[in-house]
């Protein structure tokens, strides 16, 4: 073996185990170097497999308030593993997402007509894989997104799309308004689901007002674990603030920042939910929740 493929061989070995530890993965969760709902909640669970004594779960639970598809991962794992080994358990979390993640891609693509303008916030890979099936499709079709400060995710979004072959505009978050008045359809992510809400990336109220305003629908593209069991009893899902060095790196001391990942878009703004049981209304949704996934409550 010549001397480059060993190299290649040694970085992808790198990469497969660069969380190998738990307090690895542990960091790189609430560092945000693992992103996205569902990546959380599958590297929590292969975490269990690390360490599962009481004070590693509640350090799971913990790590990211806003973000019951973690708890909802973990907690089908604890009560999984009686029936079964915790091993087992993990895979089937796993198996879940993955199917999941096709059929939510296959409904949210029939959304997608020719010459669409789609308009999305933020990094939703539940998203792009819909819109990336659409373009699989031979569907011409536009995408609009925002960079999404601070931390940029919409880059992450922006690059995807445009490795698949789709057109996308990038802008800044306060330009949003001249890409959803010309938008055919708005497509989020999400990362909580309440009996009154849907949470996601800061900035997604007021798009939704925006939305209203220009007439333009709004779908949810979502795996049914982002439901927050806890709704039904305590209300609403916390909201997680982070840092100010995000937003701002050596602030004058007289400066407050104030740096909320997330935020609530009331229901009656949304046109429906994309998930793995199909377009679905809120109320038919949290119904098939319960039904399919009574293990969670």
């Amino acid at each position: 073996m010549g001397a480059g493929k060993k190299k290649t061989k040694q970085k992808k070995q790198t990469k497969q185990t660069k969380f190998a530890k738990f307090n690895e993965i542990v960091k790189a969760i609430k560092q945000v170097k693992i992103q996205g709902a569902e990546n959380i909640a599958k590297a929590a669970v292969k975490a269990l497999l690390l360490r599962n004594d009481s004070k590693a779960i509640h350090t799971l639970l913990s790590l990211r308030p806003t973000e019951p598809c973690l708890r909802n991962s973990i907690k089908y794992v604890l009560v999984r593993q009686k029936q079964t080994s915790l091993k087992n358990a993990v895979n089937e979390v796993i198996k879940h997402f993955d199917n999941a993640d096709k059929a939510i891609a296959e409904y949210g693509a029939r959304l997608i007509k020719n010459k669409y303008v789609v308009f999305t916030h933020c990094h939703s890979q539940t998203v792009v894989n819909a819109l990336i099936k659409a373009k699989q499709q031979g569907k011409k079709f536009e995408v609009w997104q925002t960079e999404t400060r601070p931390l940029m995710q919409g880059r992450i979004t922006a690059k995807q799309l445009a490795k698949a072959g789709i057109k996308v505009t990038h802008i800044v978050d306060s330009a949003a308004r001249l890409a959803i008045e010309k938008a055919d359809i708005v497509l989020f992510g999400c990362d909580a689901i309440t009996m009154k809400h849907v949470y996601n990336k800061i900035g997604s109220y007021m798009f939704a007002l925006i939305a209203e305003h220009y007439g333009v629908p709004i779908y949810i593209l979502t795996n049914s674990w982002k439901f927050d069991v806890k709704s039904l009893s305590t209300g609403e899902t916390p909201i997680e603030y982070r840092s100010s060095s995000e937003v701002w790196k050596n602030k004058p001391k007289q400066v407050t920042i104030i740096n909320p990942a997330f935020e609530k878009i009331p229901l009656k703004y949304i046109t429906g939910f994309v998930t793995e049981f199909g377009i679905l209304t809120h109320t038919d949704l949290i119904r098939r929740i319960k039904n399919t996934y009574s293990i969670l409550f």
